[in-house]
């Protein structure tokens, strides 16, 4: 992998698909999938080696060479708009997620009917406290944390009060910590950071 050189890797955890045929051959017992703690020292593993060549771990599944750092996915953890277009194509505006239909011949022929509303299927329409949630959990995505300063610059209240009794929990259980203007996640928090996210959906 290392050897390629390329300018910036991502590494997940493997996430089993409904249908798919590994799905099918791990439920019939043909293919086992690595214990937990396994695959845990995997993703450390790696970690260290991709570090050791100089990548930048900068999100928790996402390593970048210096100054190449995904400008998108950085937006969308920082919850900033986007806009998608053509088909199956996702947005991010006004507090509204969205995206497009998949089919393509009903996609340019709402268009060429005029319907262009038709291309459009509404996912989901944030209220504040939603999408304050949620810019908690996509802040204690990044390796640096989540910015205390830019959420109280985006929602006017300081998060270590607003979520005093999430955050002291996650703290007591050695999941998440407080440095500076940034609360993070710590090494187990990166190992278990899924029941850290949960706290805030």
């Amino acid at each position: 992998m290392v050897d390629l050189n390329p300018e910036h890797i991502s590494i997940y955890s493997l996430i089993l698909e409904e249908g798919t045929k590994l799905q099918k051959m791990v439920s019939e017992g043909k293919v086992k999938l690595p214990e937990e703690d396994i695959e845990r020292k995997m993703y450390w593993k790696a970690k260290e080696i991709l570090e050791e060549h100089g990548y930048i771990h900068y999100e928790i599944s996402n390593f970048a060479k210096n100054m190449y750092r995904s400008k998108h996915n950085i937006n969308c953890w920082e919850q900033k708009e986007y806009i998608g277009f053509g088909v199956a194509a996702h947005s991010y505006l006004n507090n509204t997620r969205y995206s497009n239909i998949e089919d393509i011949e009903k996609y340019i022929n709402n268009i060429k009917n005029g319907e262009i509303d038709k291309n459009i299927i509404i996912h989901e329409i944030q209220k504040k406290e939603e999408k304050a949630k949620e810019y908690m959990l996509l802040g204690l995505r990044k390796i640096e944390g989540l910015n205390i300063d830019k959420y109280k610059e985006k929602f006017g209240k300081n998060p270590i009060v607003v979520y005093n009794k999430e955050l002291r929990k996650l703290d007591k259980e050695n999941l998440i910590k407080v440095e500076g203007k940034y609360i993070k996640l710590t090494d187990k928090g990166l190992d278990l950071a899924n029941i850290v996210w949960q706290e805030f959906v």
